[in-house]
């Protein structure tokens, strides 16, 4: 049996398990005490599908001899990486579990561990697959768009099956052995703890590189990127892949897993068994959603691929919500509030969407906002910076008025002020509809990398002008489906933060806080305070890795001539391990800010006055937080995405094209913007979540 006959016989084998699968679930067991299964169910079929497209992209040629050894070179730095930055992490996991488990309880204890061991596998196999995705994919380039595409799309659909797949699977589990929704909490606890330093770590990593790789080789020594002759080159393709597939992976695991934990926790208090398990059974649908809608993804010779990655996007919701709507109306008739909370689940996904179209409109350079920026860079550097700005500032209020009216329109359309907690089921009921097709999310995400590493490896072999323009279309499709994956992220971190907070405030019958007590405003103006103390220490990180690194690179062009004849090679591995280092050392004091926080304002506050006012403070910090982190989270994402495009529209030959002096001052702003959009920004999200769960999990350490 040939290796295609293997692939296409386990393919068909794993569609009969999956229909078998379908009918088992919500056939049998999507009946009271069992719908639980369903998610067991539905957790295995995604790591199976993840493990036969990995199969099918394992069988395809890497292409000739140096672009297998460039991928070789690629890999083996983010596996270092990676297993330098979890052999720091397991000491924070062991010691954080054993305070869980002498403090809170054992129990929880042992789902926090499970929560960040999940994490870490997700992230791990995703980068393991983006990482050989990409010679492979440059290899197929030379034959056709589609078969480039499909390549790129399928490793970003095993990092997306991966991340549902073990999210859905270890919840159900851990409820399945536990039967307490208040334990399972640490598992999202572990995920966010893990989650928080694969972010903030992975974006340390690769701005530290893509900074020294821009300055000195685009810009001072005038080489293009992607060349084999920048000593950070190598460094640059691991950083894509440490930072938009682990870290967005782990990032989108957590809210995930926080939004199910949040409904869960909600549905069990002011429901019943039905109204905590239904967020598991959407979650369910999701998954099989986003696996159909992956065969919608395709494309042709001259097609978009980003007009493809929507019809999979847009099919994988469609999907959900019509299996949702006929589950929901099984399950509560309208007498039970059936049509208010499929209109909260409506809700969530189309602000999802939304947000998406929002980003998408502010960060590419198919529309005004980015060629405004463009066609700044004439009158210099500052103007360039300002107008980049300008952008970032207004992308945050659309997108928040979005969020305020999902907010109040799934609080309404169950429970509203007549029931406040139902209202507040709603709520999560919406953040759950916005991650349902999570799956599909980070697939598309995650393909940008892949596309990204791709084109490099084809400009690092000299493949042929044709091959190099399939991957460059790749390319600036995957550089909007990262800034859209972004957006998303942020807008889905909000909701389940929000979610997170109402279950915390349920949980500790917080019915109210009084905004005039000066514990609560003081808590209050605290939290709006440590977004910006975070991004100070994650920016001034990435500042001080950058130096070294642009150092380093200068050192070897000054030191080694050679290096631009090509009569020497550079030395790749110094630059990684400069990236690597400076990321395991500065992620720590980022991380535990985070986790360390919330307890120092809601224990000591607590221990000063009373459990209850210290409690309130706890609400009013976690208040601040979100509110200033979601703000300037959408800000600093969207203002690096659009200086990042706005650099990509002027390479194309627009206002002056490369090489000239409007070309350097879009580098220069691309250069800012990469902190911004790539390890500030996306870590606020995991910021405001895992302060959210913290404070959820350690709920019995503030009541009175």
């Amino acid at each position: 049996m040939n290796t295609k006959t293997r692939n296409t016989f386990w393919e068909i084998l794993f569609w009969i398990v999956l229909i078998a699968g379908l009918f088992m679930s919500f056939g049998i067991y999507a009946q009271g005490s069992k719908a639980v299964y369903v998610g067991l169910i539905a957790g295995i079929m995604a790591l199976l599908f993840a493990a036969v497209k990995t199969a099918k992209i394992m069988s395809k040629s890497k292409g000739n001899e140096t672009m297998s050894t460039l991928s070789d070179h690629i890999y083996a730095g983010a596996m270092a990486f990676l297993k330098r930055e979890y052999k720091i992490l397991s000491f924070f996991v062991i010691i954080v579990a054993s305070l869980i488990a002498a403090f809170i309880s054992p129990k929880t204890s042992i789902c926090f561990l499970c929560g960040a061991i999940f994490s870490a596998i997700a992230g791990y196999v995703g980068m393991s697959v983006s990482t050989k995705s990409n010679a492979r994919t440059a290899h197929a380039a030379e034959k056709s768009l589609n078969k480039a595409f499909r390549l790129a799309f399928s490793g970003g659909v095993v990092m997306g099956m991966t991340v549902v797949g073990l999210g859905l699977f270890g919840l159900t589990l851990l409820y399945i052995i536990f039967k307490d929704y208040e334990i399972i909490n640490g598992f999202a606890l572990g995920a966010s703890s893990i989650a928080l330093f694969a972010r903030v770590g992975g974006g340390i990593f690769t701005k530290a590189a893509d900074v020294g790789a821009d300055l000195v080789g685009k810009v001072e020594a005038g080489i293009p990127e992607d060349d084999y002759r920048n000593p950070a080159v190598i460094a640059d393709n691991v950083g894509d892949n440490v930072g938009d597939v682990a870290g967005m992976g782990a990032d989108l695991f957590e809210s995930y897993v926080g939004s199910i934990i949040a409904s869960i926790t909600l549905g069990a208090l002011c429901l019943n068994l039905m109204g905590a398990f239904l967020p598991i059974i959407i979650s369910a649908i999701g998954i099989f959603a986003s696996i159909i809608a992956v065969y919608f993804v395709r494309t042709r010779e001259k097609g978009n691929p980003m007009h493809s990655l929507q019809i999979g996007t847009t099919s994988a919701m469609v999907i959900v919500l019509t299996g949702s709507y006929f589950f929901i109306k099984s399950w509560f008739p309208n007498d039970m509030g059936g049509n208010g909370i499929f209109f909260a689940l409506l809700i969530g996904i189309i602000a999802g969407t939304l947000i998406g179209y929002l980003t998408e409109y502010f960060t590419s350079y198919n529309f005004n906002p980015v060629k405004n920026i463009a066609k700044s860079t004439e009158t210099g550097t500052a103007t360039t910076v300002i107008s980049g700005l300008d952008v970032g500032m207004l992308s945050t209020f659309f997108p928040m008025a979005i969020i305020s009216i999902a907010t109040i329109g799934s609080f309404l359309a169950i429970g509203g002020m007549e029931n406040y907690t139902l209202g507040v089921y709603g709520i999560s009921i919406a953040a759950i509809g916005m991650l349902s097709t999570v799956g599909m999310i980070v697939a598309v995400d995650a393909y940008g990398p892949i596309s990204d590493n791709a084109g490099g490896i084809a400009q690092m072999a000299n493949l042929d002008k044709e091959v190099r323009e399939r991957t460059d279309r790749l390319d600036s499709v995957g550089n909007t489906t990262a800034a859209i994956g972004k957006g998303f992220a942020i807008g889905s971190a909000a909701l389940t933060s929000l979610a997170l907070l109402c279950a915390y405030a349920t949980v500790i019958d917080l019915s109210d806080m009084d905004i005039l007590n000066p514990f609560v405003i003081s808590g209050l103006l605290f939290g709006a305070s440590l977004p910006f103390l975070f991004c100070s220490l994650t920016m001034g990180a990435v500042g001080r890795a950058a130096s070294k690194m642009v150092n380093e690179v200068r050192r070897q062009f000054k030191e080694k001539p050679g290096i631009m004849t090509g009569e020497c090679q550079p030395d790749y591995k110094k630059c990684v391990d400069i990236s690597t280092k400076a990321a395991i050392l500065e992620m720590l004091l980022p991380g535990i800010l985070a986790i360390g926080a919330p307890l120092v304002v809601g224990l000591g506050v607590g221990a000063l006055v009373d459990k209850t006012i210290g409690a309130q403070a706890l609400g009013g910090m976690l208040t601040g937080a979100i509110a200033t982190g979601v703000c300037l989270a959408i800000m600093m994402a969207n203002t690096g995405g659009a200086w990042d495009n706005a650099k990509k529209y002027i390479e194309e030959g627009h206002f002056g094209g490369k090489g000239s002096a409007q070309h350097a001052a879009s580098v220069v702003g691309d250069t800012i913007g990469d902190p911004f959009k790539d390890t500030s920004g996306p870590s606020l999200n995991i910021l405001i979540k895992l302060m959210t769960i913290v404070s959820l999990v350690c709920a019995t350490l503030f009541i009175a």
